[in-house]
């Protein structure tokens, strides 16, 4: 019999009104004649009262103690799930990470899987049930402790699921009926997809778009499961929510198939920074090193040229990382000063930016993207500080206030409200 895996995030098991709702659409696939493998999240707010509550009592947590009390949230809802299938009638039960074994490092709070085995889910299917409701966000170490893999881990765990299993395709249930060609309530004109390439759908992700977790879509682009994307809360049936896939499956992508925004993006500029080589790791190592997620990169040459003050050639770098990151990224600059490992005149922060991106694999065959992209940011008096591209994608960091004008203005100069 075929497989398929079905992921419900937090708000569509919030409460048990909500869990009886998905268990009915779980029966519904059963009755089609799938055995199923259910992926659930804790219920909605449940894992950061968890969080709060651990570190109310220990402000330098055992990291294995944490996950061992957080990850508890998705054993609840996996338990609650099996019971209410049951009453329905479907053979069903539950099964913590440890018990499928799902075998991650011993990464706590960001475990990466390692292995899936098949056996002790197949032997219960044999014996006729034919649900199999896992807890998501979780799995078990090396040393048998149990682990959690980081915010967004149940869409990875659903991920990994279906392409251990050869499932047909991986449903991920949310409260959004699908992936918009931007965000809704920015713009009235986003349309749904029907389909989404996997490499587009990432760098959606990775842009800023909360539909998908992006190591769940590198994870489904690599194995080459199907995802669909599609709401808990409507009638679904197998033309509902936007198919996540190759793209060879699509026949003829638009050229620029989204919008995508980050609304807390900071720009930090290194100014008058000696210009030789190895400066750009002296300055871009330490910032790895402190955990900082660098995006884009620009060097220029100085304002400040050569001049008697600056005999020798300069230049100013400028890159930008999420705001809750500036101090972080501020001290290690700072600190590789201190040792000696680089040297500048002034380091310049504004943390009033936003970033938004333009996204299509039908860039790689079209030219003129960027030109339209400007002039649409031109015609609403946008300035542009920073321009970063990749094959299917130019995102630009601008002043945060004209942030949703942008949004908009691309959306219409792309016509992405046409199908």
């Amino acid at each position: 019999m075929p497989l398929l895996v079905m992921k419900f995030g937090g708000t569509s098991v919030a409460d048990l009104e909500r869990i009886e709702n998905a268990a009915k659409k779980v029966r519904k696939e059963v009755e089609r004649g799938y055995y199923v493998i259910v992926i659930v999240s804790a219920m909605s707010g449940k894992t950061n009262e968890l969080v709060g509550w651990v570190e109310t009592t220990s402000k330098l947590y055992d990291a294995r103690e944490y996950d061992a009390v957080v990850a508890s949230g998705e054993n609840i809802t996996a338990g609650l799930m099996a019971l209410r299938l049951q009453e329905m009638g479907v053979p069903a039960r539950s099964w913590q990470g440890w018990q499928v074994p799902i075998n991650t490092t011993s990464a706590h709070g960001s475990a990466r899987f390692v292995s899936i085995p098949r056996d002790n889910l197949d032997a219960k299917f044999a014996e006729g049930f034919k649900v199999a409701v896992v807890a998501g966000f979780q799995g078990v170490s090396p040393e048998g402790r149990i682990t959690t893999l980081g915010r967004g881990g149940s869409d990875t765990t659903a991920v990994a699921f279906a392409a251990a299993f050869g499932a047909e395709r991986c449903d991920i249930y949310t409260d959004v009926d699908g992936v918009y060609t931007t965000d809704p309530r920015i713009c009235a004109k986003a349309r749904k997809m029907d389909k989404i390439a996997f490499e587009e759908m990432l760098e959606l992700a990775s842009l800023g778009a909360k539909v998908l977790q992006t190591r769940s879509v590198e994870l489904a682009m690599r194995y080459k499961v199907r995802l669909r994307v599609l709401s808990s809360f409507e009638d679904t049936d197998e033309t509902s929510g936007t198919l996540v896939c190759d793209e060879e499956e699509i026949m003829e992508s638009k050229v620029v198939s989204g919008v995508a925004y980050s609304r807390d993006e900071a720009k930090i500029t290194l100014v008058t920074v000696e210009d030789r080589p190895g400066v750009a790791s002296a300055i871009f190592g330490p910032l790895a090193d402190a955990g900082v997620n660098v995006d884009m990169i620009v060097q220029n040459i100085s304002e400040k040229g050569h001049d008697d003050a600056h005999p020798g050639a300069v230049t100013d770098m400028t890159f930008s990382c999420p705001v809750n990151q500036v101090e972080r990224a501020k001290r290690a600059v700072e600190d590789a000063r201190a040792a000696g490992s680089i040297v500048y005149e002034d380091l310049v922060v504004d943390t009033d930016v936003a970033k938004v991106s333009v996204v299509g694999i039908g860039m790689r065959s079209h030219a003129g993207v960027a030109a339209k992209m400007f002039s649409a940011l031109a015609a609403e008096n946008v300035n542009i500080k920073v321009i970063g591209t990749s094959e299917i994608k130019i995102s630009v960091l601008i002043d945060r206030k004209y942030m949703e004008l942008a949004v908009q203005a691309l959306h219409d100069a792309f016509e992405l409200e046409k199908a």
